[in-house]
């Protein structure tokens, strides 16, 4: 049991620093602030701010509207 946990707990560590570590590069080429990947760590917040993300207006691509806007 005592191995176990040994090995257990710094694999859960490992993933749930890449998974936050993954968000924050997501959300920073959406044009968001990458603090908002510490959210994705608590259980309920995580599920709905992910289907925030996918539906909201990404602030990255509102910047790249307005910039080819001015060029044409």
């Amino acid at each position: 049991m005592t191995l176990f946990l040994l090995v257990f707990w710094p694999l859960v560590l490992i993933a749930a620093v890449f998974y936050v570590w993954l968000h924050a590069r997501i959300l920073r080429k959406a044009g968001y602030s990458r603090l908002w990947s510490l959210v994705m760590i608590l259980p309920p917040a995580n599920i709905v701010m992910i289907w925030v993300f996918a539906f909201a207006d990404w602030p990255a691509l509102n910047r790249q509207k307005e910039i080819s806007d001015i060029f044409d």
